[in-house]
């Protein structure tokens, strides 16, 4: 059995890998490049190789949310990335492609339907992402995360699998984090797991930069930074580590990036988290009865990541932290989140029952169906 599985969201595809069996032919064609026009390698990348999974880069064009300097050039890839999927297809020959939505995906989607490969989605968020809705109309089967999903595909292509967690999210969660240093464990304060993804989030970096000294008073600060070359947050930030003075210093610990295998324990670890409201995220966080602090991405499509905040925050797991806060916001925020965090706990505990722990298996089945029909 060979399958090719594409998309943006690392997290889930890794869930599924985890669960097909093992004599199955994996190929990954994804993004090489953290960022447009970044020199640093993406996590994706990064993971898959240390897996020893073959991975296919893949350059292609995007519609992007805001127009920058490589917003014609971008465009004009898409050609380019169509081509090169075809090629990948025609090389490898699946039995079917599997994939999780994002810019990257719709040339290999294409490619597969032109080639008469079936194609098998699966869509993460409350709503419908620009690629998976383009993807659905020659897509087999459409596996979708939440039940309010489902009314944007067609039924009859339409399965609720739920969300793919992670396995080793659960099997490392009561596991102490390798990641941590002595010096920063043995601060007896309580911790703030801080991210901004995969990819890290310069805003985020920027306001815990802004409040660090005082942050430090109170909390150890885990900061998971991503290693955008443009920014150069994760050195920044390590220098100013460096200036602290000694009695805060051990308490601030950036890191450019978490091994997955690691993150469960991580925020297992923390006694909440300030992050970015991605989907999966957001998932993991309900599914550990982890409390948190969001702050969506502004200019994400369809204010997905506002919706996915909203969600959290109405289970009562958080508060949204909005990106044109004022910087020093995040203090306030932080101090009244754990002045109330057994609050939030509890109301954590009641969320952690609506999360489906099979999605990944589900969609699995999904696969073995379109490939035996």
């Amino acid at each position: 059995m060979k399958i090719l599985i594409t998309g943006g969201h690392l997290s889930p595809l890794l869930s599924v890998i985890d669960v097909l069996p093992k004599n199955t032919d994996i190929l990954i064609v994804g993004r090489k490049r953290a960022l447009e026009g970044d020199a640093a390698f993406s996590l994706e990348y990064q993971e898959i190789q240390k897996r020893g999974i073959p991975f296919k880069s893949i350059v292609t064009g995007r519609l992007q949310r805001k127009f920058t300097k490589h917003t014609i050039t971008s465009l004009l890839k898409f050609p380019y990335g169509f081509i090169s999927a075809v090629e990948i297809l025609k090389r490898f020959r699946p039995d079917v492609v599997l994939s999780f939505g994002s810019y990257i995906s719709l040339p290999v989607n294409l490619a597969a339907f032109i080639l008469k490969v079936p194609v098998v989605l699966h869509e993460q968020t409350f709503g419908v992402g620009t690629s998976n809705k383009i993807s659905a109309v020659f897509a087999k089967k459409i596996c979708v995360s939440w039940e309010e999903s489902k009314k944007y595909f067609p039924e009859s292509k339409t399965v609720l699998t739920g969300i793919p967690i992670r396995k080793e999210m659960s099997d490392s969660a009561d596991k102490k984090p390798p990641v941590f240093n002595k010096k920063f464990e043995n601060t007896n304060l309580p911790m703030i797991y801080v991210t901004g993804g995969s990819l890290g989030s310069h805003a985020i970096n920027l306001m815990v930069e802004k409040n660090l000294e005082d942050l430090l008073k109170k909390f150890r600060i885990f900061h998971q930074t991503g290693d955008a070359k443009e920014f150069g947050d994760f050195d920044r930030l390590e220098k100013k580590r460096e200036t602290l003075d000694g009695k805060i210093q051990d308490r601030y610990l950036p890191a450019k990036f978490v091994d997955p295998s690691t993150t469960g324990s991580v925020i297992k670890s923390s006694a909440f988290v300030v992050s970015r409201s991605g989907i999966n995220t957001v998932s993991e966080l309900i599914f550990l009865g982890k409390p948190g602090i969001l702050i969506p991405l502004p200019y994400s499509q369809n204010h997905e990541q506002i919706k996915n905040a909203e969600f959290f925050r109405d289970l009562g797991m958080g508060e949204i932290l909005f990106q044109n806060a004022p910087q020093d916001k995040l203090l306030a925020s932080t101090e009244a989140m754990f002045k109330n965090l057994e609050k939030y706990n509890k109301n954590a505990e009641v969320a952690q029952k609506t999360v489906q722990k099979d999605g990944a298996s589900k969609i699995v089945e999904v696969l073995m169906q379109i490939i035996h029909t």
